[in-house]
């Protein structure tokens, strides 16, 4: 996209938007009949409640849409040869997508899957490194969302390391605050001794 045309950058990250509203739980949930994860368990349309809702196999789907959903508009990006500016805001529709999509209501999920997606196309050591720090921490502790939160707080630190572009940089803190925020009711689990651990 050598010509930086505003007008394709605009239809970009608007896309990007409109792919990451796309939610692989609810979509995955009425694909298998399951129950609606916005009114079962935790209420959250991600991953770790379809598995609560509908087991291992439903979760993983989950897991997977969420990612992918992240990585396409992104590589698309790329493709188009997009500054790294455009990059980071595709990147960031993407993920407000997942967080507040347009078609089921802006009721979204937490935005962990969506994130890692958005984060292995855009710089896949930052992506790796989140990852590795979610599986390492889920595997120690069994609890996914202080997994997620430890990770978000070591996301920004990550991206100065490995991709230290200014653009990414401000991405990865505007992610990772974003990420915390969604996660304040488990926070308040957490801290509460509540918080469910992963079976």
């Amino acid at each position: 996209m050598r010509d930086n045309g505003t007008m394709l950058s605009t239809i970009m990250i608007f896309a990007a938007y409109l792919v990451g509203s796309l939610s692989a739980a609810i979509i995955t949930c009425r694909l298998m009949g399951l129950p609606d994860p916005r009114t079962q368990g935790s209420n959250n349309p991600g991953a770790t409640n379809v598995l609560r809702v509908g087991g291992k196999k439903a979760a993983a789907f989950t897991l997977l849409g969420d990612a992918i959903k992240g990585v396409i508009p992104v590589l698309i990006a790329q493709w188009m040869e997009a500054p790294p500016h455009i990059l980071a805001l595709v990147a960031l529709a993407a993920f407000l997508g997942h967080l507040y999509p347009v078609f089921f209501g802006f009721r979204g999920g937490k935005g962990v899957a969506t994130a890692f997606g958005v984060l292995i196309a855009l710089a896949w050591p930052v992506g790796l490194a989140v990852l590795g720090t979610w599986l390492l921490l889920t595997k120690l502790f069994k609890i996914s969302s202080l997994s997620a939160l430890i990770a978000a707080v070591l996301l920004p630190f990550y991206m100065w390391l490995l991709a230290p572009q200014p653009a990414f940089i401000a991405l990865a803190i505007v992610l990772s605050i974003m990420l915390i925020w969604r996660h304040r009711s488990n926070i308040r689990e957490l801290i509460a001794g509540t918080e469910e651990k992963i079976r």
